[in-house]
Formats: structure tokens, sequence, C-alpha cells
């Protein structure tokens, strides 16, 4: 059986022991896909690829220390969370870009309410997503992926270890993601703020 026939679990499983041949037909099978996917969410073409690299290339590096059930889940997922690192890190370039601009556009300012209304309407959703959780769990996710506290920052505030902050915010995005709430739609919302 040639590796192109052969499943994402045989060929992971390939790669794991550095196996080139199955890391390229894994790339070539997920790679279009990914690349699509990603552009559709970050519309910059050159920023796209660049992001798709990454993810296998990140894929390759920690290939020894990963248990990957299912690769396709799995490179689907890594794929939203660099596109979520992507629009985060964007987002504080804007952020920067218009703290240092000084005059208004008449447009851009009636836009502004419109804007600050979808954002809130986001918010809401989030939350009706995270009502099953409970109460720490939430209000750990709602400060690190809607206020932007860092892990360590969220720890001091409850006085409880990183690693508790993480396993939180772990729970929240399998619940959102078992509720087929796109991760990647949550990071191109947040950056709404930039615009507020």
């Amino acid at each position: 059986m040639s590796e192109c026939q052969q499943s994402d679990e045989v060929l992971w499983i390939a790669v794991q022991n550095s196996d080139n041949k199955a890391f390229n037909t894994l790339y070539n099978r997920y790679w279009k896909k990914l690349y699509a996917t990603v552009l559709h969410y970050i519309n910059d073409a050159e920023i796209a690829e660049r992001v798709v690299q990454d993810v296998f290339v990140v894929l390759w590096k920690r290939r020894a220390h990963l248990t990957i059930e299912s690769f396709a889940k799995y490179i689907h997922a890594t794929a939203r969370y660099h596109v979520f690192k992507e629009v985060k890190a964007k987002k504080k370039t804007l952020v920067e870009y218009t703290d240092s601009y000084l005059p208004y556009d008449d447009a851009a300012t009636q836009n502004s309410g419109e804007l600050k209304l979808s954002y809130h309407d986001f918010q809401n959703q989030i939350s009706n997503y995270l009502t099953p959780l409970p109460k720490r769990c939430k209000e750990i996710f709602w400060l690190s992926r809607m206020e932007n506290l860092s892990n360590d920052e969220i720890a001091e505030r409850f006085c409880i270890s990183k690693r508790s902050v993480e396993n939180q915010i772990t729970i929240a995005l399998k619940h959102i993601r078992s509720s087929n709430l796109d991760i990647a739609s949550i990071a191109l919302a947040i950056a709404l703020i930039a615009f507020t």
C-alpha cells in the first residue's frame, strides 16, 4: 500500500519516528484545505500561508511528544489556535496604531456604535455558551479570552496555581468546541475591540 493510501493514524505513527515521506504525505493531504480555511478568517494570502507553515513546523518539532487520536481534528484545532494568535497579535498592533492616531474620520465614528452593539451581542452569545460551566471556570475563561489577562494575572487574582488556570481554560474551550462554536470566529469577534 502506498503512503498516499495509508490512514492519517498510520502516517502519524511514521512521522513520530521521523519519517519525512509520511510527513510530506500528511502535509500534501491537509495543506490546501487548511490554507483555504485560514485565508477565510485572516483574509491575507501571505499571512495565511505563513500561519499554515507555522502549524506544520510546530507539528514536526513536537512530533515525538504529541499523542494524536484524530489527525484531522488535531490539525484543524491547531490551525484555529494559530489563527487566534495571529488575530490577537494584529489586534494589539491595531490598538497601538489607533491610540497614536489623532484625527477622527466621521464615517468610522458613526459606525462605532454599531460595532459596540455587535460586540455586545457576541459577548452575550459567549456567555450563553458558558452557562453550564462552573462559575470559577466561566470567570477564568472570560478574564483570559475576553479581558486578555495573562494566566499569571488570573492565578494571582484567584490565589490559585497557573496550572489550575490553564486547566479551567482548557475545560471551557472543550465545552465551546463541543457546542460547535468556532474558536476562530471568537478570535475574529474579539478583534472588534480594537475598533470600539
